[in-house]
């Protein structure tokens, strides 16, 4: 990879990216307080269960075509792959967290001055879609930093997954050194993830994990939170 390009990954991989994505537990935390994560083994059990089974199979093969969609300035495929995004968040937060995120990082990017006119007439705020979710903005912000596609989404999944662990570091807790033990010991599964994100069909695009919405649903009435989701 050209220096420039392992720069930008590194740049939009990085927890520093000013999106608010440490303030998000995607349900970790209902699962924390309810004991079901509580060390080492389990943190690795639910992160690489909800990598694998829900990540893989929704927002990182979404995450996919968008790359491609605006890397060809595709606006349509753009809007359609949008829309899936959106209507795919079954719960207030978690629709809350994409929106949120998405907001933060068009507006750091077009701060940034990356968006070129082209890629300006792909976004779907050009239609009635007035939100764009942080598949899309990360999408966006990965082509106008000329990232090839394979490489943004394995960078989207690490950060997914460090972010994971971070809450798994602060929460049960774990000590640093376990969690970047635990972060290593992620590696064969975000590949995996990104294989399967690859190569899966639009038709088998599916979000379903009912236990996981119930664990999102609950944490919004749960009485102590450090977490937003």
């Amino acid at each position: 990879m050209h220096s420039t390009a392992l720069l930008h990954l590194l740049q939009l991989a990085s927890p520093s990216l000013p999106v608010g994505a440490y303030s998000y537990s995607q349900g970790l935390e209902t699962a924390i307080e309810l004991k079901q994560v509580h060390d080492n083994e389990t943190a690795f059990a639910w992160i690489t269960e909800h990598l694998l089974r829900v990540v893989a199979h929704f927002e990182a093969p979404l995450l996919w075509r968008l790359l491609h969609a605006f890397s060809q300035r595709d606006a349509s495929a753009v809007l359609a792959w949008t829309e899936k995004a959106l209507v795919g968040r079954d719960t207030a937060e978690f629709r809350a967290e994409s929106i949120q995120m998405g907001y933060s990082l068009m507006k750091l990017i077009r701060e940034l001055n990356l968006v070129d006119a082209s890629m300006e007439k792909c976004l779907p705020e050009r239609t009635e879609i007035t939100d764009t979710p942080f598949p899309t903005a990360f999408a966006c912000a990965a082509i106008a930093l000329e990232m090839a596609p394979e490489d943004a989404l394995l960078a989207s999944l690490f950060s997914w997954a460090e972010n994971q662990v971070l809450v798994c570091v602060k929460s049960v807790p774990l000590g640093q050194v376990a969690g970047q033990r635990l972060l290593l010991s992620l590696r064969p599964s975000i590949e995996e993830a990104a294989r399967t994100a690859m190569r899966l069909p639009d038709e088998e695009l599916s979000n379903w994990a009912p236990s996981l919405s119930l664990y999102s649903m609950r944490h919004e009435v749960q009485y102590s939170r450090l977490y937003r989701s």
